[in-house]
């Protein structure tokens, strides 16, 4: 479904680690639990591990939909809705998940039926995952289960799952087939799996190793966001930025992705949205070279690949050496990191420092 995305981390040999990637989806589970993995398996949202040995490959995943969003009335605003489900995984050598971590960024951008954004720009959104129990779903749950608590039961499903056991796994109207699953996760789950699959088919060779623990850092804005005119549609925008990445035991940085989503709602100036909710949303990794950057760079290098540039900067890198890079208004300052990274990386550092602080 999502076949174009790049390798967004610097590696030393991509050819050879593809082949191990692709050679990996085919393997025995059998084999995965009696030569380099233990798996502990849990249900309930507490963490399970793998006990795996040597080099990890580290993978983003995401699936966006803005089909929840709604047109604006004369009695009620209208909604500009993006749901980016994002997954990070680290897998090992029999191609199963060590770890797995998995968050939404939910974002709604108020329409008014005259066109306005009705939204504070200037806000940042929370994702599900920050918004923990104020989130509010275990009131309603039938499980009385927490969204995180739910999307970490089943990143512990997954632990020790290959590829193949994930998209195969049961569904039935979009929830959980499996009775044992399905008690500690009651939501739909077609968004998760979406998103780990193509995580482990993102999965790339970054330096991670067994016993390097996995963060997921996400920051959502919606400044960009414009008002309709009687000339021209309204754009909605939700920019999602992301950082996935493990560290070592001392703290230092051993692989890490960086990764962006940029969904753009158009509405018009009666708060109808135009933009078609069926559309596929594609990160700006996953677009590659059709975002379209390269020709107005002043580099000469496109987004992902600026992305991939600081990604491998971090590499081999304490947090506070990372927040400790000189930034001139937002832009990389040190002229050898700016010739090849010329885009803001405040935000970069931002996400950087929420997943440092989510690796356990």
């Amino acid at each position: 479904m999502k076949k174009n995305l790049v390798a967004i981390m610097c590696v030393a040999a991509l050819s050879a680690t593809a082949l191990v990637g692709c050679g990996s989806k085919q393997a025995d589970t059998t084999a995965t639990t009696e030569t380099n993995s233990s798996v502990e398996a849990t249900t309930d949202g507490a963490t399970a591990n793998v006990a795996a040995e040597g080099e990890l490959l580290t993978g983003i995943g995401t699936s966006v939909s803005i089909a929840d969003s709604q047109d604006a009335t004369a009695d009620a605003d209208g909604t500009a809705q993006c749901d980016a489900t994002i997954a990070a995984v680290t897998v090992d050598s029999n191609g199963a998940i060590v770890e797995c971590v998995i968050d939404i960024a939910q974002t709604k951008i108020g329409v008014s039926s005259d066109g306005k954004i009705t939204s504070d720009i200037n806000a940042e959104y929370p994702s599900k995952r920050e918004l923990g129990d104020d989130y509010g779903m275990k009131k309603a749950s039938v499980i009385g289960k927490e969204w995180y608590e739910q999307a970490d039961a089943f990143a512990a499903w997954a632990v020790g799952k290959t590829r193949d056991e994930i998209s195969g796994m049961a569904i039935t109207d979009g929830l959980a087939g499996d009775a044992d699953l399905a008690a500690s996760v009651s939501i739909h789950v077609t968004g998760f799996q979406a998103a780990v699959v193509e995580a482990m088919d993102n999965a790339v060779s970054g330096g991670a190793v067994a016993g390097d623990k996995l963060g997921l850092g996400v920051s959502t804005k919606i400044s960009n966001s414009v008002d309709a005119t009687a000339d021209a549609d309204g754009t909605a925008e939700a920019y999602t930025t992301i950082s996935v990445l493990t560290v070592n035991g001392d703290g230092v940085i051993t692989s890490s992705i960086l990764d962006a989503v940029q969904a753009k709602i158009t509405f018009d100036a009666t708060g109808v949205i135009t933009a078609d909710k069926n559309a596929e949303v594609a990160s700006k990794n996953e677009l590659g070279d059709a975002y379209g950057m390269k020709a107005a760079s002043a580099i000469g290098k496109e987004w992902n690949e600026q992305a991939a540039s600081y990604a491998e900067y971090t590499v081999g890198k304490t947090l506070d050496e990372v927040q400790g890079t000189a930034v001139e208004e937002g832009r990389a300052a040190d002229a050898d990191l700016a010739a090849s990274v010329s885009i803001h990386i405040t935000d970069f550092n931002s996400v950087i420092a929420k997943a440092v602080e989510s690796a356990k």
